[in-house]
């Protein structure tokens, strides 16, 4: 059947093997989704708010300059239709799988790391005074000095929960690095730029945070270096690094390529799969080229 040849493997023809081996990466994503819910429910540490301590969190308290809605468009909807698109071109929904499973992963240990330590630390917010003291009139404990809270309880709640940040990741950075072949060694840098932006977007959001005072500049910085590391670990489980040979495509992809072959199942003629990839004469043109050197091995042999 054309749907399992070498090269084309469809959601049709390879999509229930697929999830039948992840399942059970689907079910611990199940769980951390869970896992992160319970933590936005418990109540985080109330540390210690002085009145001299009021100085610097006395900042107005404003809506987000970037609502809460549109982080999960940018962050996790807007890489899918990049996955997806991808995939209706190219036809490999080891890509496609990989991809989304891929960046879930990263979003939710993110959101898991991050909202544990906010739990933990219970660091107030900048806009803090105007969550505890809506009317403006403060009120401190005559002993510890302590602050005595009497704003809205949820908006009590969520003021303590100022560090980390957990807005950035780079793994969409990670994939278009791959799937451009932006190391190539052939100064393209306008692969760059494109590679660049999901950074660019993610920096602008985490910065929106800081000017709108629901951050201080330390949970920010904090929260990208969580974000970073957690990405690209995600994206290394399922990828190889970007300036591979094999990078354009994921792990499974190149190992079930290998299973085919050493079952004898692999067409004769050569069906290799290929790379976007700007041409020479212009940045902007594309143009198909053999990536994988995995498959000139495979060739070899049948030479």
């Amino acid at each position: 059947m054309a749907d399992i040849q070498l090269g084309c493997h469809t959601v049709r023809s390879h999509g229930a093997k697929l999830a039948r081996l992840h399942m059970y990466d689907w079910i611990i994503l199940l769980l951390l989704a869970v896992l992160d819910g319970l933590l936005n429910i418990i109540e985080p540490f109330h540390r210690f708010v002085g009145r001299d301590m009021m100085t610097d969190l006395s900042y107005p308290l404003k809506g987000n300059t970037i609502p809460f809605w549109a982080v999960p468009l940018v962050a996790i909807l807007l890489p899918w239709a990049i996955f997806v698109g991808i995939y209706f071109k190219k036809k490999n929904v080891y890509d496609l799988h990989h991809g989304i499973l891929g960046i879930l992963y990263s979003v939710l240990i993110t959101a898991v790391i991050t909202d544990a330590i906010k739990d933990g630390v219970g660091r107030p917010r900048p806009d803090f005074f105007w969550r505890c003291f809506p009317d403006g009139k403060p009120n401190y404990d005559n002993i510890t000095t302590d602050v005595i809270c009497h704003g809205e309880k949820s908006i009590i709640k969520e003021g303590h929960k100022s560090f980390p940040s957990g807005h950035s990741s780079c793994f969409l950075t990670w994939y278009l690095a791959g799937k451009l072949a932006a190391f190539d060694r052939k100064g393209h840098i306008a692969k760059l730029c494109m590679v660049f932006l999901p950074l660019l977007v993610a920096s602008l959001v985490a910065v929106s945070r800081v000017d709108d005072y629901w951050h201080h500049w330390q949970d920010v910085f904090a929260g990208s270096i969580i974000g970073l590391t957690v990405s690209s670990f995600c994206y290394l489980q399922f990828f190889p690094y970007p300036f591979d040979a094999d990078g354009i495509w994921p792990h499974a992809y190149f190992q079930q390529l290998a299973e085919t072959q050493s079952n004898g199942i692999a067409n004769s003629y050569d069906t290799r799969p290929t790379a976007i990839e700007p041409i020479d004469e212009g940045y902007d043109a594309i143009a198909l080229r053999d990536s994988s050197l995995i498959l000139d091995t495979m060739e070899s042999g049948r030479r």
